[in-house]
């Protein structure tokens, strides 16, 4: 290996909140997109995870899960100054946040309505690595799985239709700047690219327009996409 690899799903929010730390902070590391039907079989050598994100280090370090990767990239290529902050219980509280409801509210946006759960899994039937027979069985049998087994239970467990969720969510995380541009101040910390990871790991489907008119939330969005394309 010449570089650090991250063994990934291009459609999966925890995946993005890696990407966007390696992004950020442009490691140069190569991405290893695996058969989203065979992950188990693919990460055999990460032990018992079987699941993505895995990140590997050029000396064969692995390590597993998106929260503790993010903060492993940060330590071993940053020095840990994304996590350092003055105050680690609103730190620790927001991240947990994020972790929990954000990363619960991308199922309904994409799958909370049966159009919506189609358009969702044909879109990832072509994003992502599948055997030819596989690929369609995900894109026709798939969405009625989704739709009704667990995004309609989620809908209906929170009672929000799922643009009025992230809606809320996004008011909630940008009240909580304090008038700052980002969560971390005047910079992105962690806890602004975990949420922005999840965020855009709906930009490859149609159902990103209905965060676009959230106009603070939209504003951060692009704040921290630019940090990442400079």
């Amino acid at each position: 290996m010449e570089k650090p690899q991250l063994h990934m799903l291009h459609t999966c929010p925890f995946c993005w909140k890696v990407r966007s730390i390696a992004e950020h902070l442009d490691i140069d590391y190569q991405k290893v997109q695996v058969n989203a039907m065979k992950t188990k079989k693919e990460l055999k050598f990460a032990g018992d995870w079987g699941k993505v994100p895995v990140w590997t280090e050029v000396g064969g370090d692995i390590v597993v899960d998106s929260t503790p990767i993010m903060k492993h990239i940060d330590v071993t290529y940053n020095d840990g100054k994304l996590w350092e902050t003055n105050d680690a219980g609103r730190r620790d509280e927001w991240m947990e946040w994020v972790d929990t409801k954000m990363s619960k509210a991308t199922v309904p946006i994409l799958y909370g309505g049966l159009f919506s759960a189609l358009q969702t899994t044909i879109r990832v039937s072509k994003l992502e690595k599948f055997g030819f027979i596989s690929k369609r069985l995900y894109a026709w049998a798939g969405f009625p799985i989704m739709w009704g087994f667990i995004a309609r239970s989620r809908v209906k467990k929170d009672g929000r239709k799922p643009k009025q969720l992230w809606h809320d969510l996004l008011t909630e995380f940008t009240d909580s700047f304090n008038g700052e541009p980002y969560f971390g101040g005047a910079e992105p910390d962690m806890v602004d690219l975990a949420a922005f990871g999840y965020m855009r790991s709906i930009s490859p489907f149609p159902q990103f327009k209905k965060l676009e008119d959230h106009e603070n939330g939209m504003n951060w969005y692009q704040r921290v996409e630019a940090s990442i394309q400079k």
